[in-house]
């Protein structure tokens, strides 16, 4: 089964291609997406189909920038109540966990969520846009995810001080292009989309919300997606973590813990378009970095946590996933935050 999003996400697109000299329409319908389907709130479509028609409408139209374009023209009604809900939240945090909590039911393929600052600043944390087009090649869809996201916080918070945002695919327009849409540096080739800022902006009351409009949009969603975040690949992960200090966490153990066949289970991943390999993969990574940086366990102990027979295993799974050895990773945490690396990030405001 493919991964299904809101075809809203491309509102816009025709009208640019248009006046960029290509047909929107056809460019739009060659990948299945009619005009009625973008028109509507409710219309889902392929992700993959979206992430082609900006790929190819960007080559096609020698426009480079195109995702960024696209998502410089849009605002946050293609979201339709979502948008209600997060634009009048409390806080930028709590409008962040409205979004983290309910952005699956717009795009299956696509989270986000706050984590540590990847250049380790005291006081500065990550907004982490993960989407399933990295894993395509869809660079496009990429910029157009993050544009999309810092035009938002702009128009919730203002200015809100963004340090730099890191990109994983190599720069597709000039540069200076990109710098000028984001208004901070940008780096490129990185392991995944992040937005760094200071982590004081959590706490920012979100310009002109009501708290009214708040609770209607909160309790709708509420009702009718109660366990938004509950897909297999979420199910899946919690249970590996929860493996990982109880078991060991592989196929067959998680498999049990959610009392389900091995196939089944496998089968339900790849309708979401992930596999049990993948999940573990992300799963042992973050428990990695947060053993080695957090805590003073000997290697040995992790390489057994997080399910790996020997030290050599542990050592070359860290230098794939971070770039360096296990004890330059710990050197370094040590080095940004004392002896003892403890990385918090502050809390965001619970819902109403």
């Amino acid at each position: 089964m493919a991964i299904m999003a809101r075809a809203a996400s491309m509102r816009g697109y025709r009208e640019l291609v248009d006046e960029l000299g290509g047909d929107g329409k056809e460019l739009l319908a060659r990948y299945g997406i009619s005009l009625d389907a973008v028109a509507s709130d409710d219309a889902l479509v392929p992700a993959e189909s979206m992430g082609w028609a900006l790929e190819v409408g960007a080559v096609e139209l020698d426009c480079p920038d195109l995702g960024l374009r696209l998502a410089a023209r849009q605002d946050s009604e293609i979201l339709g109540l979502l948008a209600v809900a997060i634009a009048n939240s409390a806080t930028v945090g709590a409008g962040i966990a409205c979004a983290a909590r309910f952005l699956s039911i717009h795009h299956g393929g696509v989270s986000i969520t706050l984590v540590p600052d990847p250049e380790g600043h005291t006081g500065v944390v990550a907004l982490n846009y993960r989407d399933n087009a990295e894993v395509a090649g869809f660079s496009q869809a990429i910029d157009h995810g993050a544009g999309l996201i810092h035009r938002f916080l702009r128009q919730g918070a203002g200015d809100y001080g963004l340090r730099s945002i890191h990109l994983p695919h190599p720069a597709r327009a000039a540069t200076a292009r990109y710098t000028e849409f984001f208004g901070a540096d940008v780096h490129f080739d990185r392991p995944t989309t992040v937005l760094r800022f200071a982590a004081e902006l959590l706490h920012r009351p979100v310009l002109g919300s009501n708290p009214m409009l708040h609770k209607l949009a909160m309790d709708f969603l509420d009702r009718n997606y109660p366990e938004p975040d509950r897909t297999m690949t979420a199910r899946v992960r919690l249970a590996i973590d929860r493996a990982f200090l109880e078991s060991k966490a592989d196929i067959e153990t998680v498999a049990r813990m959610l009392t389900m066949h091995e196939r089944t289970l496998q089968r339900a991943l790849a309708a979401e378009g992930s596999t049990f390999t993948g999940v573990l993969d992300e799963a042992r990574r973050d428990a990695t970095y947060r053993l080695l940086c957090e805590t003073d366990l000997p290697m040995s102990r992790i390489t057994t946590l997080i399910g790996l027979r020997e030290q050599s295993a542990l050592t070359r799974v860290v230098r794939r996933w971070f770039g360096s050895t296990p004890q330059q990773l710990r050197t370094a945490a040590r080095a940004r935050n004392g002896a003892r690396a403890r990385v918090s990030i502050p809390a965001i405001e619970a819902e109403a």
